[in-house]
């Protein structure tokens, strides 16, 4: 009877460690665990990035590795989406920002002063919370980038808008409906076709900033069912904060407190045996 007892009480800490997010032994990730750099896509390390005297990155360092899901998680104002941005360096955008460490991107500093930022963006693809599609129709916003690079040839954008959408499990729903306005879809199909002008640049990375945040369960179902096909091509970098949608499609995960990489490893670990107290109690829900 006492063996019965202690081993509820375990169960009973492994459900509260856990927390909403659940914990199933996968194996998922497990095969991608290698440090070679063949297996390597992106490396930060002792990434630091201040806005004026405020320090929103505090000396993070990982490695993103290929053809995977990486899951940024943690509070609102962890600095999640200060380091998404840090891969195509969107953050150049925001005034007296700077940057301190090194980011490598198939082992090359992208902060590099001859570092061609406009290449750079279409190597790494961004999709952002809200949907944006452009007043235009929906041909028009997946040739978009393309055009903007010189292709005018109208058979291989035909042929590269078709792949795009097909890629985005979109062409089937609007192949018939290519010249019509694109804020005429529902808000799941317009996250669909900004993954799709993402992917039409034909990128190698492509980072998701909350991307099914604003989004229904069914819609959020589809994006998710997307991301995990898009990873046989692509290295996918997803900031969510829906802990239940890390563990079910990210190989890896790493949590982000207050500026700080606290832990990261494949989401088996992380969301089944947190190695840090900080990162057991935000799975549990117990802050954030």
């Amino acid at each position: 009877m006492e063996r019965r007892e202690t081993g509820e009480k375990r169960g009973d800490r492994r459900q509260e460690r856990t927390g909403k997010a659940g914990c199933r032994e996968t194996g998922r990730g497990r095969r991608h665990m290698g440090t070679g750099a063949e297996n390597r896509k992106i490396e930060a390390e002792r990434l630091s990035l201040y806005y004026g005297t405020n320090q929103a990155l505090k000396q993070i360092s990982m490695e993103i590795r290929k053809n995977t899901v990486t899951a940024l998680i943690g509070p609102s104002g962890c600095g999640k989406s200060t380091f998404l941005r840090c891969f195509n360096r969107m953050n150049d955008q925001i005034e007296n920002m700077r940057v301190e460490g090194r980011v490598y991107l198939d082992g090359q500093d992208i902060y590099d002063r001859r570092t061609d930022v406009t290449v750079l963006r279409k190597r790494v693809g961004m999709v952002f919370q809200q949907p944006t599609p452009f007043p235009m129709s929906i041909y028009d916003n997946v040739a978009y980038g393309p055009r903007l690079s010189g292709k005018k040839d109208r058979q291989s954008l035909d042929g590269l808008v078709e792949r795009a959408l097909r890629g985005a499990a979109l062409y089937e729903e609007v192949k018939d409906k290519l010249r019509k306005p694109a804020l005429g879809l529902s808000g799941g199909q317009q996250q669909r076709l900004c993954i799709a002008r993402a992917l039409a640049a034909e990128p190698e990375v492509l980072l998701m900033d909350e991307p099914t945040s604003a989004l229904d369960p069914l819609s959020t179902g589809k994006i998710e069912e997307l991301v995990r096909e898009l990873r046989k091509k692509y290295t996918i970098v997803m900031v969510t904060h829906n802990m239940q949608q890390a563990a079910r499609i990210s190989d890896y995960t790493a949590f982000f407190l207050s500026g700080e990489l606290v832990e990261y490893g494949t989401a088996d670990a992380l969301f089944c045996r947190p190695r840090d107290r900080r990162t057991q109690q935000y799975i549990a829900g117990r802050f954030g």
